[in-house]
């Protein structure tokens, strides 16, 4: 495919994809993907990393991570863009969500153990060498130790939301988070707004302070975009776009499953790049 096409929304082994960042940016270059933003979980670290090899590569790289959120005990996931890397203000609110993360596990390895089913919080360290460990993670563990038979057992029967092992974890509000990407001059977009099932959610998180919305989601068709698509263009928003990619941990969704054209991604580049510069 010759035309341009940019993958706003992939994961690295910095979360829980299973791609290293320099793979990612490898396999998007042999896809021929002509931009790309990693939006790890809470967390920025795979960017050293994928900085040099997105100049290795020759793929434009924007600023990106994917934070989770809570607004009306929903659980609600902002895609961050084009902010500064050296911005202390994300790099303290990441700091914040892995301290909160940690503290979950915990609180998930109890409610395991309660349950017949052991597992220590150093064999969770030990099963990525990255800080931001989550759900997926200890599923794989339960598929190790014979607990489940694969990671969608894990969170259909254990630690899916509403399960016996759940637990939510201190959580962190949309206003907030949408703060502290702008303060940080990043862009704030709902992701996935087709996967929110709570009506009135949508109708208060349209009214919030966004800058846009992640209107190409993954594998949904036209018609399942339409709807996001109308109210980011009532709402003169930008309209990302993304596969969600995940490498083994999702096998049905290939990198650049979803993407944005040339127009979208130059505002989001240009931005990136009058951050970094304001940095220096």
């Amino acid at each position: 495919m010759n035309e341009f096409r940019a993958d706003l929304h992939c994961h690295s082994t910095c979360s829980d994809g299973t791609l290293s960042p320099t793979e990612i940016v490898c396999l998007a270059s042999k896809i021929n993907l002509k931009g790309l933003s990693i939006t790890d979980h809470d967390t920025i670290g795979a960017y050293p990393e994928a900085l040099a090899a997105a100049e290795t590569y020759q793929i434009p790289l924007i600023s990106g991570a994917e934070f989770s959120a809570v607004y009306d005990q929903t659980n609600i996931h902002i895609l961050a863009y084009s902010f500064s890397l050296d911005s202390q203000i994300i790099h303290d609110f990441c700091d914040n969500h892995c301290l909160r993360r940690t503290s979950r596990n915990r609180a998930i390895l109890d409610l395991l153990t309660s349950h017949g089913m052991p597992i220590g919080e150093e064999e969770l360290k030990t099963c990525t060498p990255h800080s931001i460990i989550g759900r997926p993670h200890i599923a794989l563990l339960m598929v190790k130790k014979g607990y489940v038979s694969s990671l969608q057992q894990a969170f259909h029967l254990y630690i899916g939301e509403g399960k016996p092992c759940y637990h939510p974890g201190t959580k962190v509000s949309v206003e907030e988070t949408i703060d502290i990407i702008h303060q940080a001059n990043g862009l704030a977009i709902i992701a996935h707004p087709h996967l929110i099932q709570n009506v009135k959610v949508v109708r208060d998180l349209i009214e919030l302070d966004f800058d846009g919305l992640e209107g190409y989601y993954a594998r949904f068709n036209n018609n399942q975009n339409e709807r996001w698509l109308k109210i980011a263009a009532r709402k003169k928003w930008l309209i990302t776009g993304g596969s969600d990619f995940h490498g083994d941990i999702k096998p049905n969704l290939p990198l650049g499953a979803s993407w944005v054209n040339d127009e979208v991604f130059s505002i989001l580049l240009n931005h990136f790049k009058k951050n970094q510069t304001s940095s220096q």
